[in-house]
Protein backbone atom coordinates (compact mmCIF):
# COMPACT_ATOMS: atom_id res chain seq x y z
CA UNK A 1 0.00 0.00 0.00
CA UNK A 2 2.62 2.46 0.53
CA UNK A 3 5.68 0.81 -1.16
CA UNK A 4 9.07 1.63 0.78
CA UNK A 5 7.78 4.61 2.61
CA UNK A 6 7.50 4.58 6.30
CA UNK A 7 4.98 6.67 8.74
CA UNK A 8 6.69 7.46 11.84
CA UNK A 9 5.81 9.22 14.96
CA UNK A 10 4.29 8.69 18.10
CA UNK A 11 2.69 11.71 18.68
CA UNK A 12 -0.68 12.94 16.02
CA UNK A 13 1.84 15.83 15.05
CA UNK A 14 4.69 13.36 14.15
CA UNK A 15 2.45 11.13 12.42
CA UNK A 16 1.12 13.90 10.21
CA UNK A 17 4.34 15.75 10.05
CA UNK A 18 5.65 12.27 8.31
CA UNK A 19 2.82 11.65 5.68
CA UNK A 20 3.13 15.61 4.67
CA UNK A 21 6.94 15.29 3.94
CA UNK A 22 6.24 12.21 2.25
CA UNK A 23 3.58 13.95 -0.31
CA UNK A 24 6.09 16.91 -0.47
CA UNK A 25 9.24 15.04 -1.97
CA UNK A 26 7.16 12.17 -3.50
CA UNK A 27 7.30 9.06 -0.90
CA UNK A 28 3.74 9.11 -1.03
CA UNK A 29 1.89 9.64 -4.73
CA UNK A 30 -1.24 11.59 -5.36
CA UNK A 31 -4.18 9.22 -5.12
CA UNK A 32 -2.23 6.70 -3.09
CA UNK A 33 -4.15 5.04 -0.21
CA UNK A 34 -3.28 5.58 3.63
CA UNK A 35 -3.73 2.47 5.82
CA UNK A 36 -6.13 2.33 8.27
CA UNK A 37 -6.22 4.14 11.54
CA UNK A 38 -6.56 0.99 13.45
CA UNK A 39 -3.84 -1.20 11.19
CA UNK A 40 -1.42 2.19 11.23
CA UNK A 41 -2.06 2.34 14.87
CA UNK A 42 -1.06 -1.29 15.70
CA UNK A 43 2.33 -0.88 13.35
CA UNK A 44 3.22 2.54 15.10
CA UNK A 45 2.33 1.17 18.81
CA UNK A 46 -0.01 4.19 19.40
CA UNK A 47 -3.63 4.54 20.09
CA UNK A 48 -5.75 4.46 17.13
CA UNK A 49 -7.00 8.03 18.43
CA UNK A 50 -3.89 9.20 18.07
CA UNK A 51 -3.86 7.94 14.48
CA UNK A 52 -7.33 9.59 13.98
CA UNK A 53 -5.93 13.37 15.30
CA UNK A 54 -3.12 12.96 12.69
CA UNK A 55 -5.57 12.13 9.90
CA UNK A 56 -8.11 14.93 10.96
CA UNK A 57 -4.84 17.31 10.58
CA UNK A 58 -4.05 16.32 7.33
CA UNK A 59 -7.74 16.72 5.79
CA UNK A 60 -7.76 20.08 8.11
CA UNK A 61 -4.00 21.04 5.79
CA UNK A 62 -6.10 19.37 2.63
CA UNK A 63 -3.27 17.01 2.27
CA UNK A 64 -5.95 14.01 2.31
CA UNK A 65 -9.12 12.82 1.98
CA UNK A 66 -11.40 10.51 3.58
CA UNK A 67 -14.62 8.77 1.81
CA UNK A 68 -15.95 7.05 4.59
CA UNK A 69 -15.35 2.82 3.84
CA UNK A 70 -13.09 3.37 1.32
CA UNK A 71 -10.47 4.92 3.32
CA UNK A 72 -8.06 7.72 3.44
CA UNK A 73 -6.06 8.50 0.77
CA UNK A 74 -3.61 11.64 -0.58
CA UNK A 75 -5.34 14.27 -2.44
CA UNK A 76 -4.93 14.31 -6.17
CA UNK A 77 -3.93 17.82 -5.64
CA UNK A 78 -3.01 18.31 -2.36
CA UNK A 79 -3.56 22.22 -1.02
CA UNK A 80 -3.09 23.79 1.67
CA UNK A 81 -5.24 27.25 0.85
CA UNK A 82 -8.78 25.75 -0.47
CA UNK A 83 -11.43 28.23 0.36
CA UNK A 84 -10.35 30.80 -1.83
CA UNK A 85 -11.35 28.61 -4.28
CA UNK A 86 -15.00 28.64 -2.90
CA UNK A 87 -16.09 31.49 -4.75
CA UNK A 88 -18.10 32.47 -7.63
CA UNK A 89 -17.00 33.70 -11.20
CA UNK A 90 -19.53 36.66 -11.98
CA UNK A 91 -19.88 36.43 -15.54
CA UNK A 92 -20.45 39.43 -17.43
CA UNK A 93 -24.36 41.21 -17.21
CA UNK A 94 -23.94 39.37 -13.76
CA UNK A 95 -23.67 42.15 -10.69
CA UNK A 96 -20.89 41.23 -7.72
CA UNK A 97 -21.66 41.14 -4.38
CA UNK A 98 -19.08 38.48 -3.20
CA UNK A 99 -16.01 40.00 -3.15
CA UNK A 100 -16.14 42.28 0.28
CA UNK A 101 -14.11 44.89 -1.61
CA UNK A 102 -14.88 48.73 -0.17
CA UNK A 103 -16.65 51.22 -2.02
CA UNK A 104 -13.88 53.07 -4.47
CA UNK A 105 -16.15 56.15 -3.91
CA UNK A 106 -15.15 56.25 -0.47
CA UNK A 107 -11.48 55.55 -0.86
CA UNK A 108 -9.43 59.14 -0.63
CA UNK A 109 -6.82 59.93 -3.50
CA UNK A 110 -3.47 59.18 -2.34
CA UNK A 111 -1.57 60.71 -4.77
CA UNK A 112 -0.65 63.87 -2.79
CA UNK A 113 0.05 61.50 0.28
CA UNK A 114 3.17 59.89 -1.50
CA UNK A 115 4.38 62.44 -3.37
CA UNK A 116 5.04 64.42 -0.01
CA UNK A 117 6.05 61.29 1.23
CA UNK A 118 8.33 60.67 -1.75
CA UNK A 119 9.58 64.22 -1.31
CA UNK A 120 10.69 63.93 2.18
CA UNK A 121 12.44 60.68 1.29
CA UNK A 122 14.36 62.58 -1.24
CA UNK A 123 15.13 64.78 1.62
CA UNK A 124 15.77 62.27 4.36
CA UNK A 125 16.50 58.82 2.08
CA UNK A 126 16.08 55.49 4.47
CA UNK A 127 19.47 53.78 4.39
CA UNK A 128 20.08 50.09 6.02
CA UNK A 129 20.19 49.87 9.89
CA UNK A 130 17.56 52.65 10.58
CA UNK A 131 14.33 52.24 12.85
CA UNK A 132 11.93 49.99 10.88
CA UNK A 133 8.91 52.05 12.55
CA UNK A 134 8.39 55.51 10.88
CA UNK A 135 8.46 57.41 13.82
CA UNK A 136 5.30 59.84 12.66
CA UNK A 137 3.61 56.68 12.34
CA UNK A 138 4.45 55.48 15.64
CA UNK A 139 3.07 58.65 17.40
CA UNK A 140 -0.15 58.95 15.56
CA UNK A 141 -0.77 54.93 15.42
CA UNK A 142 -0.17 54.99 19.46
CA UNK A 143 -1.87 58.00 20.28
CA UNK A 144 -5.34 56.20 18.15
CA UNK A 145 -4.45 53.33 20.24
CA UNK A 146 -4.42 54.94 23.73
CA UNK A 147 -8.12 56.94 22.85
CA UNK A 148 -9.07 53.06 22.71
CA UNK A 149 -7.82 52.01 25.91
CA UNK A 150 -5.28 49.83 24.50
CA UNK A 151 -2.40 48.96 26.48
CA UNK A 152 0.46 51.16 26.01
CA UNK A 153 3.05 48.52 24.02
CA UNK A 154 5.64 48.70 21.36
CA UNK A 155 4.96 48.17 17.31
CA UNK A 156 5.69 46.84 14.16
CA UNK A 157 4.57 47.48 11.14
CA UNK A 158 3.54 44.62 8.46
CA UNK A 159 2.17 44.26 5.03
CA UNK A 160 -1.27 43.93 6.20
CA UNK A 161 -3.61 42.29 9.05
CA UNK A 162 -3.05 38.68 7.65
CA UNK A 163 0.27 39.28 7.39
CA UNK A 164 0.45 40.63 11.18
CA UNK A 165 -1.36 37.13 11.89
CA UNK A 166 0.76 35.18 10.47
CA UNK A 167 4.04 36.53 12.01
CA UNK A 168 2.25 36.29 15.73
CA UNK A 169 1.11 32.82 15.47
CA UNK A 170 4.29 31.30 14.17
CA UNK A 171 6.36 33.45 17.16
CA UNK A 172 4.33 31.33 19.54
CA UNK A 173 2.64 28.38 18.13
CA UNK A 174 3.68 24.71 16.70
CA UNK A 175 1.91 22.26 14.02
CA UNK A 176 -0.67 20.88 15.37
CA UNK A 177 -1.66 23.18 18.40
CA UNK A 178 -5.00 24.56 18.33
CA UNK A 179 -6.43 28.24 17.64
CA UNK A 180 -9.82 29.60 18.30
CA UNK A 181 -11.46 30.72 15.39
CA UNK A 182 -14.79 32.96 15.06
CA UNK A 183 -17.32 30.43 12.56
CA UNK A 184 -17.99 31.79 10.95
CA UNK A 185 -14.79 33.78 10.20
CA UNK A 186 -12.31 35.18 7.81
CA UNK A 187 -11.97 32.47 4.96
CA UNK A 188 -8.48 34.02 4.28
CA UNK A 189 -7.62 33.36 8.36
CA UNK A 190 -9.50 30.15 8.30
CA UNK A 191 -6.71 29.07 5.22
CA UNK A 192 -3.93 30.98 7.15
CA UNK A 193 -4.27 28.36 10.16
CA UNK A 194 -4.81 25.43 8.18
CA UNK A 195 -1.64 26.05 6.08
CA UNK A 196 0.70 26.41 9.59
CA UNK A 197 -0.39 23.10 10.27
CA UNK A 198 -2.03 24.24 13.31
CA UNK A 199 -5.87 22.85 14.01
CA UNK A 200 -8.89 25.25 13.92
CA UNK A 201 -11.51 25.27 17.39
CA UNK A 202 -14.68 26.91 15.88
CA UNK A 203 -16.06 29.81 17.96
CA UNK A 204 -20.13 30.67 17.52
CA UNK A 205 -20.73 33.89 17.02
CA UNK A 206 -24.01 36.69 17.41
CA UNK A 207 -24.25 40.49 16.86
CA UNK A 208 -21.76 40.70 20.06
CA UNK A 209 -18.87 39.17 18.66
CA UNK A 210 -17.64 35.06 19.71
CA UNK A 211 -19.62 33.72 22.40
CA UNK A 212 -18.13 33.46 25.83
CA UNK A 213 -19.04 29.94 26.68
CA UNK A 214 -17.79 28.84 23.06
CA UNK A 215 -14.52 30.60 24.14
CA UNK A 216 -14.16 28.67 27.54
CA UNK A 217 -14.88 25.56 25.49
CA UNK A 218 -12.23 26.18 23.20
CA UNK A 219 -9.61 26.84 25.50
CA UNK A 220 -10.25 24.42 28.36
CA UNK A 221 -10.20 21.79 25.59
CA UNK A 222 -6.42 23.15 25.00
CA UNK A 223 -6.39 25.65 22.25
CA UNK A 224 -3.49 27.68 22.48
CA UNK A 225 -4.27 30.65 20.85
CA UNK A 226 -7.62 32.96 19.89
CA UNK A 227 -8.31 35.38 17.40
CA UNK A 228 -11.21 38.06 17.87
CA UNK A 229 -12.50 40.38 15.66
CA UNK A 230 -13.24 43.44 17.32
CA UNK A 231 -15.50 45.33 14.48
CA UNK A 232 -16.60 44.63 11.11
CA UNK A 233 -16.37 41.08 11.75
CA UNK A 234 -16.52 39.10 8.30
CA UNK A 235 -18.55 37.94 7.13
CA UNK A 236 -21.39 38.57 10.07
CA UNK A 237 -20.61 42.27 10.29
CA UNK A 238 -20.17 41.60 14.45
CA UNK A 239 -18.86 43.91 16.90
CA UNK A 240 -17.57 43.35 20.36
CA UNK A 241 -19.92 45.36 22.78
CA UNK A 242 -18.99 46.66 25.97
CA UNK A 243 -20.73 43.84 27.78
CA UNK A 244 -19.48 41.01 25.82
CA UNK A 245 -15.93 42.00 26.11
CA UNK A 246 -16.58 42.12 29.91
CA UNK A 247 -17.50 38.82 29.71
CA UNK A 248 -14.65 37.31 26.97
CA UNK A 249 -11.91 39.02 29.30
CA UNK A 250 -13.26 37.24 32.29
CA UNK A 251 -12.72 34.18 30.21
CA UNK A 252 -9.47 34.90 28.90
CA UNK A 253 -8.08 35.89 32.36
CA UNK A 254 -8.78 32.58 33.45
CA UNK A 255 -6.60 31.02 30.55
CA UNK A 256 -3.61 33.87 31.31
CA UNK A 257 -1.09 31.47 28.79
CA UNK A 258 -3.26 31.47 25.80
CA UNK A 259 -2.20 33.97 22.91
CA UNK A 260 -4.88 36.29 22.36
CA UNK A 261 -4.79 38.00 18.85
CA UNK A 262 -7.44 40.95 18.07
CA UNK A 263 -7.91 42.05 14.10
CA UNK A 264 -9.47 45.70 14.70
CA UNK A 265 -9.73 45.96 10.56
CA UNK A 266 -12.63 47.84 10.53
CA UNK A 267 -10.92 50.74 12.34
CA UNK A 268 -11.50 53.61 9.96
CA UNK A 269 -14.95 52.32 8.61
CA UNK A 270 -17.01 52.10 11.82
CA UNK A 271 -18.08 54.77 14.08
CA UNK A 272 -18.38 51.91 16.98
CA UNK A 273 -16.18 52.24 19.64
CA UNK A 274 -13.62 49.74 20.24
CA UNK A 275 -13.68 47.34 23.43
CA UNK A 276 -10.30 45.85 23.47
CA UNK A 277 -9.50 42.53 25.57
CA UNK A 278 -5.42 43.53 25.53
CA UNK A 279 -3.69 42.64 28.46
CA UNK A 280 -6.42 40.07 29.51
CA UNK A 281 -3.56 37.21 29.00
CA UNK A 282 -0.25 37.63 29.03
CA UNK A 283 0.73 36.86 25.44
CA UNK A 284 -1.40 39.39 23.35
CA UNK A 285 -1.37 41.09 20.02
CA UNK A 286 -3.62 43.83 18.31
CA UNK A 287 -3.42 44.80 14.82
CA UNK A 288 -5.50 47.48 12.44
CA UNK A 289 -4.54 47.47 8.52
CA UNK A 290 -5.31 50.96 6.32
CA UNK A 291 -6.93 48.15 3.39
CA UNK A 292 -10.62 48.98 4.06
CA UNK A 293 -10.23 52.21 4.77
CA UNK A 294 -7.75 53.64 2.30
CA UNK A 295 -7.56 50.64 0.10
CA UNK A 296 -6.74 47.10 -0.46
CA UNK A 297 -3.83 47.94 -2.04
CA UNK A 298 -2.44 49.55 0.51
CA UNK A 299 -0.53 46.95 1.95
CA UNK A 300 0.11 47.97 5.73
CA UNK A 301 -1.03 47.06 9.22
CA UNK A 302 0.90 48.56 12.61
CA UNK A 303 0.70 45.75 14.99
CA UNK A 304 0.93 46.31 18.96
CA UNK A 305 1.45 43.52 21.49
CA UNK A 306 3.34 42.54 24.43
CA UNK A 307 7.22 43.22 24.32
CA UNK A 308 8.17 39.41 23.73
CA UNK A 309 5.66 39.34 20.91
CA UNK A 310 6.71 41.98 19.23
CA UNK A 311 10.26 41.62 19.61
CA UNK A 312 10.17 38.08 18.13
CA UNK A 313 7.88 39.67 15.30
CA UNK A 314 10.22 42.40 14.12
CA UNK A 315 13.31 39.41 14.76
CA UNK A 316 11.54 37.48 12.28
CA UNK A 317 10.69 40.37 10.07
CA UNK A 318 14.63 41.62 10.13
CA UNK A 319 15.30 37.89 8.38
CA UNK A 320 12.90 38.32 5.58
CA UNK A 321 11.88 41.92 4.02
CA UNK A 322 13.75 43.88 6.75
CA UNK A 323 11.19 46.51 7.12
CA UNK A 324 7.50 47.74 5.69
CA UNK A 325 8.75 50.70 2.90
CA UNK A 326 9.09 53.66 5.00
CA UNK A 327 7.88 55.95 2.36
CA UNK A 328 4.38 53.62 2.17
CA UNK A 329 4.66 54.76 5.91
CA UNK A 330 5.19 57.86 5.54
CA UNK A 331 2.04 58.36 3.00
CA UNK A 332 0.03 56.45 5.84
CA UNK A 333 1.04 58.88 8.23
CA UNK A 334 0.35 61.74 6.40
CA UNK A 335 -3.15 60.70 5.32
CA UNK A 336 -3.91 60.28 8.69
CA UNK A 337 -2.98 63.50 9.64
CA UNK A 338 -4.90 65.41 7.19
CA UNK A 339 -8.15 63.28 8.09
CA UNK A 340 -8.46 61.98 4.71
CA UNK A 341 -10.69 59.36 5.71
CA UNK A 342 -13.58 60.48 8.33
CA UNK A 343 -14.92 57.13 10.34
CA UNK A 344 -18.20 58.56 10.65
CA UNK A 345 -19.29 59.23 6.99
CA UNK A 346 -17.80 56.00 6.02
CA UNK A 347 -19.79 54.21 8.49
CA UNK A 348 -22.66 56.02 7.83
CA UNK A 349 -22.79 55.25 4.07
CA UNK A 350 -21.99 51.56 4.86
CA UNK A 351 -24.30 51.34 7.69
CA UNK A 352 -27.50 52.91 5.66
CA UNK A 353 -26.96 50.47 2.64
CA UNK A 354 -26.38 47.55 5.32
CA UNK A 355 -29.61 48.37 7.23
CA UNK A 356 -31.34 48.96 3.99
CA UNK A 357 -30.78 45.66 2.98
CA UNK A 358 -31.97 43.69 6.17
CA UNK A 359 -35.04 45.81 6.05
CA UNK A 360 -35.79 44.59 3.11
CA UNK A 361 -35.02 41.13 3.68
CA UNK A 362 -36.68 41.04 6.42
CA UNK A 363 -39.89 42.22 4.76
CA UNK A 364 -39.79 39.21 2.17
CA UNK A 365 -38.94 36.60 5.67
CA UNK A 366 -35.50 36.60 4.78
CA UNK A 367 -33.71 36.38 8.15
CA UNK A 368 -30.22 38.94 8.13
CA UNK A 369 -27.09 39.87 10.08
CA UNK A 370 -24.73 42.53 9.28
CA UNK A 371 -24.09 45.07 12.68
CA UNK A 372 -20.94 46.89 11.16
CA UNK A 373 -18.76 47.31 8.50
CA UNK A 374 -19.41 46.08 4.71
CA UNK A 375 -21.20 42.66 4.38
CA UNK A 376 -24.11 41.08 5.47
CA UNK A 377 -24.54 37.46 6.32
CA UNK A 378 -27.66 35.37 5.08
CA UNK A 379 -28.41 31.90 6.74
CA UNK A 380 -29.86 30.08 3.83
CA UNK A 381 -31.05 25.99 3.99
CA UNK A 382 -29.31 25.02 0.97
CA UNK A 383 -26.23 26.66 0.23
CA UNK A 384 -25.24 25.43 -2.74
CA UNK A 385 -28.72 25.83 -4.65
CA UNK A 386 -29.41 29.72 -3.63
CA UNK A 387 -25.93 30.57 -4.74
CA UNK A 388 -26.71 29.33 -8.26
CA UNK A 389 -30.34 30.36 -8.29
CA UNK A 390 -28.62 33.97 -7.25
CA UNK A 391 -26.16 33.30 -9.96
CA UNK A 392 -29.21 32.34 -12.76
CA UNK A 393 -30.85 35.99 -11.39
CA UNK A 394 -27.69 37.95 -12.46
CA UNK A 395 -26.08 38.21 -8.82
CA UNK A 396 -23.02 36.35 -7.76
CA UNK A 397 -22.82 36.57 -3.62
CA UNK A 398 -19.99 34.52 -1.81
CA UNK A 399 -21.01 30.82 -0.43
CA UNK A 400 -20.95 30.46 3.05
CA UNK A 401 -18.29 27.78 2.66
CA UNK A 402 -15.49 30.02 2.40
CA UNK A 403 -16.18 30.89 6.05
CA UNK A 404 -17.84 28.51 7.66
CA UNK A 405 -16.50 25.46 9.70
CA UNK A 406 -19.27 24.11 11.69
CA UNK A 407 -21.92 26.74 11.41
CA UNK A 408 -24.93 26.56 9.04
CA UNK A 409 -25.00 27.11 5.55
CA UNK A 410 -24.86 30.67 4.60
CA UNK A 411 -24.24 33.25 2.30
CA UNK A 412 -22.30 36.80 2.37
CA UNK A 413 -23.32 40.18 0.28
CA UNK A 414 -20.95 43.24 0.36
CA UNK A 415 -23.41 46.14 0.32
CA UNK A 416 -20.70 48.50 -0.95
CA UNK A 417 -21.59 48.02 -4.70
CA UNK A 418 -25.14 48.39 -4.07
CA UNK A 419 -27.52 51.60 -4.52
CA UNK A 420 -31.54 51.68 -3.01
CA UNK A 421 -32.85 50.09 -6.31
CA UNK A 422 -29.85 47.25 -6.35
CA UNK A 423 -30.77 46.69 -2.55
CA UNK A 424 -34.83 45.88 -3.53
CA UNK A 425 -33.57 44.01 -6.43
CA UNK A 426 -31.11 41.59 -4.59
CA UNK A 427 -33.52 41.47 -1.77
CA UNK A 428 -36.08 39.94 -3.92
CA UNK A 429 -33.66 37.76 -5.64
CA UNK A 430 -32.35 36.54 -2.20
CA UNK A 431 -35.67 35.78 -1.30
CA UNK A 432 -36.77 33.99 -4.72
CA UNK A 433 -33.69 31.93 -4.05
CA UNK A 434 -34.05 31.02 -0.28
CA UNK A 435 -37.36 31.25 0.48
CA UNK A 436 -37.97 32.54 4.38
CA UNK A 437 -34.87 31.29 6.72
CA UNK A 438 -35.85 29.07 9.39
CA UNK A 439 -36.06 31.39 12.79
CA UNK A 440 -32.46 30.70 13.64
CA UNK A 441 -28.95 32.41 14.48
CA UNK A 442 -25.84 32.08 12.47
CA UNK A 443 -23.91 30.40 15.85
Amino acid sequence: MLGEYPIEGRRAAEIAASVERAVGDGGLEPGQLLPPMRELATRLGVNPNTVAAAYRTLRERGVIETAGRRGSRVRAKPATTTRELIRVDAPPGVCDVSKGNPDPKLLPPLGAAFAAAAAQSDRQPVLYGEAAVDPELERQARMAFDADGVPDAPLAVTSGSLDAIERVLAAHLKPGDGVALEDPGWGSLLDLVSALGLRAVPVGVDDDGPLPADVERALASGARAAVVTDRAQNPTGAAVTAARARALRKVFAAHEDVLLIEDDHGHGIVDLPLHPLAGATRTWALTRSTAKAYGPDLRLAVLTGDAVTVDRVRGRQRLGPGWVSRLQQRAVARLWADGAVDARVVAASYGRRRDALISALAERGVLAYGRSGLNVWVPVPDETGAVARLLHAGWAVAPGARFRLATPPGVRITVAALDDEGIAAVADAVAAATGPAPARRYD
